[in-house]
């Protein structure tokens, strides 16, 4: 308690103490950051557009600057790693993250899904799952895979046939 007044007045004094912040494992950032790690993570290593992207998204999204996007992509990268399911990142989105807040999470999770200009059966099948355990309705994943997927072809495409990773 003590802990987090601190932490509050910190904030309020210094502007940049945000950026500062480490993330803990009740933050739904980082379990959200763990999520989108894990689906760029899971047909190898990340390429360059997928990892551009999932920079881009975490400062746009989470309003960080470079530097917090890195602390908590690094925070994500480790979490992730120690996980054996998704169901604690999930859990800890559920009790944190209105709807309106999770379907953007299914979308991040889709647009890194669509940065390499592939889809793997493995990716769609973790984000359907994902998307379950975020309560998040078949139909409403579908229409958000649809919708990234019609955003990701009107791109421009870049000098190695996918589209460039724009936010």
């Amino acid at each position: 308690m003590l802990d987090g007044l601190r932490q509050f007045i910190a904030d309020i004094v210094s502007p940049d103490a945000q950026a500062d912040r480490t993330f803990d494992d009740g933050d739904y950032r980082l379990a959200a950051t763990a999520l989108l790690v894990h689906v760029v993570s899971l047909d190898g290593e990340p390429t360059p557009a997928e990892t551009r992207k999932l920079h881009g998204l975490i400062e746009s999204r989470f309003q960080l600057d470079r530097g917090a996007a890195d602390k908590l992509i690094a925070s994500a990268m480790r979490v992730e790693g120690e996980a054996v399911d998704l169901y604690h990142f999930t859990s800890v989105i559920m009790r944190s993250v209105n709807e309106e807040g999770r379907l953007r999470i299914v979308e991040m999770m889709w647009e890194l899904v669509y940065a390499d200009g592939q889809v793997s059966e493995f990716e769609d099948n973790v984000v359907w799952r994902a998307a379950d355990l975020l309560g998040i309705s078949s139909r409403d994943r579908i229409d958000l895979k649809h919708r990234v997927a019609e955003k990701q072809a009107a791109l421009p495409k870049g000098p190695w046939g996918t589209a460039d990773a724009a936010i």
